[in-house]
């Protein structure tokens, strides 16, 4: 959380957390959604414990967004205010709800979307990985096609690139998600770049021929 004591540690403690715990799956049957949210409960622990330990870490948080396929499905784990989009079909999607107190004023139509990033109080998150011992995690699925791309990103980038500017960039065939990464932060930083700029972009490719498939859906997944 940019702003808050140690948020950089923070931040790449939930990450190596959420690595280490995936990484040690003993049932590779068990439900994908108990496992990130598992992990990022986890991640949650370790993080609030390091503030226990060091009091100089004290009050330190991340946001979350985790990204996960199974069985032709994609599974979105999620705290904070950073978001997941996902690009079908020509039309971009949030899959995210936001944890933040705008994004409730949006929800209760208080705010329109275009006005949450510059409300006064759109730093004020509701939920974040660190600060307290148990955290709900928001846990996402739905189905995955070939052609799918999806972005993961902080509000450093969503809070000044538009959605519709972020459809453009994601809907470029002929680009890797290396280049529309590239592209979308500085984007957000010809924007001003007022907070940190996090992207992560995954796209579902074909793999081989799909019309020897059996289910046509055989895919690659190309990532950056």
């Amino acid at each position: 959380m940019g702003g808050h004591a140690a948020g950089e540690i923070a931040s790449q403690m939930a990450a190596s957390a959420m690595e280490q715990l995936l990484g040690v799956i003993e049932d590779p049957k068990e439900d994908p959604e108990e496992l990130l949210r598992s992990a990022a409960e986890g991640a949650n622990t370790r993080v609030y414990e390091s503030q226990l330990r060091d009091p100089a870490l004290a009050g330190m948080g991340s946001t979350l967004t985790a990204l996960s396929f199974q069985d032709l499905h994609y599974y979105v784990a999620h705290v904070g205010d950073s978001r997941a989009y996902i690009l079908r079909d020509g039309a971009l999607e949030q899959i995210t709800r936001d944890h933040s107190l705008v994004w409730q004023l949006y929800e209760s139509g208080v705010l329109k979307k275009d006005e949450l990033s510059s409300h006064p109080q759109k730093n004020l998150i509701t939920r974040s990985i660190g600060p307290h011992p148990y955290i709900e995690i928001d846990v996402e699925r739905g189905e995955a096609r070939v052609g799918d791309v999806f972005l993961l990103c902080s509000d450093g980038l969503s809070d000044v690139v538009t959605d519709d500017q972020i459809r453009d960039v994601l809907a470029e065939l002929e680009s890797s998600p290396q280049r529309m990464c590239e592209r979308l932060v500085r984007m957000a930083n010809e924007a001003g770049g007022p907070d940190n700029i996090t992207a992560v972009v995954v796209r579902l490719e074909p793999q081989g021929d799909l019309s020897d498939a059996d289910d046509g859906q055989t895919v690659r997944i190309e990532a950056s």
